[in-house]
This record gives structure tokens, C-alpha cells and sequence, in this order.
């Protein structure tokens, strides 16, 4: 498996494993990802600035990927966002590469990083405590996945 950068070629294999992944876990409603704007051509919306998104290529074909941007604007505050792998790729130590490539782009742009999921991902809130993120109570003000139901944030500088 290999980390790459997005690209438009990707834009339609990467929202079928996104909305895959939401349908496996009921995600496929209002206030989530599902109904993103961008998540039809999502090579677009992160070129700009302090954004970027990663695909994982499993002979040739895309299996997952996760973005960083800026969470509500902040210059100060990242989220990571859509991070998904089909289950093919689950447990093959492949979402940790992935979240650590993330990481070090985001330490280069901010001074955390913030992320929303579903409490039934039951594996992905293990996985992003196991990864020094700490769940807080209630999402950071601007969130606009209001389904969500799972909140993290992690230190990316020395404070």
C-alpha cells in the first residue's frame, strides 16, 4: 500500500469509499461528511493553502484517505477530516502511516488538530486516543457536522 496526494483522478473513487464507509456505519444522513459540498471533487478543495488530502493505493486502486484543513477558518486549529479506509485495509497498520503523514503536514500549518467521528466507529475512537488525541465533551464552536457525536483534539506544538 502507498500515501500519495490526492488527485482529480481520485475524486470518484475517493467519495465512493467515503460514502461506503458512512453507509457501514449509518453515517449516511444529514450533518455529516455525506452531505459535504466538496466531497465530489475534493483534489479541488484541498489545494488551497495549508490543506492537503492523502489517498492510499492498494493495487492501483484507492481504498482510503484523510484531509487536513483549517477548522472554522482558524489559523491556529486544523481538523483532520474524512479519514476512512475500506475494511480491505483496516488493521494493516496503514491508518497510522496515513495519521502520521497528516500530523507532520499539520504541525507545519498549526498548533492542533481537531476531529469529529461517530461514537459507534467504535475502532477509530480507540485508534485516535491510542494517538495522543484527547476526547473532549462537546464539539469546538463553528462544527458543522452537528451528527457527530465524538470530539477530539490533539497538541501538535510544545505549549
Amino acid at each position: 500500500m502507498i500515501i500519495r496526494d490526492i488527485q482529480t483522478k481520485d475524486n470518484a473513487a475517493i467519495e465512493r469509499v467515503i460514502r461506503e464507509c458512512l453507509i457501514e456505519f449509518g453515517g449516511n444522513r444529514a450533518g455529516l461528511a455525506w452531505e459535504d459540498e466538496s466531497l465530489s471533487h475534493l483534489a479541488d478543495y484541498y489545494r488551497a493553502e495549508g490543506r492537503a488530502y492523502w489517498v492510499v493505493e492498494q493495487d492501483g486502486e484507492v481504498v482510503g484517505g484523510c484531509g487536513i484543513a483549517p477548522f472554522a477558518d482558524s489559523t491556529e486549529i486544523c481538523e483532520l477530516q474524512k479519514m476512512y479506509l475500506l475494511p480491505s485495509a483496516r488493521g494493516t497498520g496503514i491508518a497510522a502511516s496515513m495519521l502520521d503523514t497528516a500530523v507532520a503536514f499539520a504541525r507545519l500549518h498549526y498548533r492542533r488538530c481537531y476531529l469529529e467521528t461517530l461514537r459507534n466507529m467504535t475502532a477509530a475512537n480507540r485508534f485516535y486516543a491510542k494517538h495522543g488525541f484527547a476526547q473532549l465533551d462537546a464539539p469546538l464552536a463553528g462544527s458543522e457536522h452537528f451528527a457527530c457525536d465524538a470530539w477530539y483534539i490533539k497538541s501538535l506544538k510544545e505549549e
